[in-house]
């Protein structure tokens, strides 16, 4: 019995033992277990505190940002208004500048009107035809020949104002190209040539040559812009041309090159002179013919306006 009793106790022991290492074991589980579990505490708490003073910095920074922007906004607006206050300084400016270009535009106009009128012979456009006077002195500021192979054969050199011989000869080229060979007989005449010419159809046909014939500062040639032309066939200042489709031609053409009829039928100065063709400039003749109006309707004041363009 005695042999059971301490095998017993040794039992009881062995249990103690086991009990008390388990129980070591467990507290030392636990201790670990806590000392992660504070780990884990402490760097929460830290992380929190970092997040915590982040948010902090974040707010700080914010504020800071807001106020950085409603800084630059007030600039912004203080630049706008800069801004708007230039271009408004600039359009004014802008609006002097034009106002300005528009003067000197005007002053050039003038400038360049003036300038091509003085040097234009202010009786181009006159009224003559027993109307207006042109005395012996005048003689056109620039006269040019025209070229012989425009003449009627036969007939002397003929000039004729400077800067319109060219609408002369472009007009007389375009008849030739559409088959109608039109030629200059007489075209300028001085104050003296007009004298001796009218004396001579006075002596003939009396006081009826006042009928077709102008007296000396009344012709309209000592202009130099004044042409007698016929065809070939014609080959004479007579009303017969007018039959002819070269004169026909002349009627529907010569407008476009400045040229008009001086003395059309039923007009109250001379007989009906289909060979008579005065250069007025491109403008007024181009004008006339479209209102089918004469030169001599038109007042004075209406026809010197064309003065200007007359040889554009």
């Amino acid at each position: 019995m005695k042999s059971s009793g301490n095998a017993l106790s040794l039992i009881a022991i062995i249990i103690l033992i086991l009990v008390i290492g388990l129980a070591g074991y467990l507290l030392v589980q636990n201790r670990n277990q806590a000392a992660e579990i504070n780990l884990l505490l402490e760097e929460r708490n830290f992380s929190l505190l970092e997040t915590a003073s982040s948010n902090r910095a974040f707010k700080e920074e914010q504020g800071l940002a807001s106020s950085t922007i409603n800084e630059l906004a007030q600039r912004l607006q203080l630049t706008t208004e800069d801004l708007d206050n230039l271009e408004k300084d600039y359009r004014r400016e802008k609006d002097k500048n034009d106002d300005f270009e528009d003067q000197i535009r005007a002053i050039s106009g003038t400038v360049g009107v003036l300038d091509k009128l003085s040097k234009t012979d202010k009786e181009l456009l006159q009224k003559y035809s027993r109307t207006y006077f042109l005395n012996e002195n005048f003689v056109p500021l620039k006269l040019s020949e025209i070229s012989k192979k425009y003449i009627l054969p036969g007939k002397k050199s003929q000039y004729f104002h400077g800067n319109a011989v060219k609408y002369l000869t472009d007009m007389l080229d375009e008849a030739k190209d559409d088959g109608f060979d039109i030629k200059v007989i007489s075209a300028y005449r001085s104050f003296d040539e007009q004298q001796q010419l009218k004396s001579q159809f006075t002596q003939v046909y009396g006081i009826g040559s006042n009928t077709f014939s102008a007296d000396q500062g009344y012709s309209e040639h000592q202009l130099g812009t004044a042409v007698d032309i016929v065809d070939v066939a014609t080959g004479a200042t007579s009303q017969s041309f007018a039959q002819t489709e070269a004169y026909q031609w002349l009627q529907e053409h010569a407008h476009k090159y400045g040229f008009i009829l001086s003395y059309p039928e039923g007009n109250n100065f001379y007989i009906f002179e289909p060979w008579h063709w005065r250069f007025v400039g491109r403008d007024l003749a181009r004008d006339l013919n479209r209102k089918s109006t004469s030169f001599y309707d038109l007042t004075q004041r209406e026809l010197d306006e064309y003065l200007v363009t007359i040889f554009d």
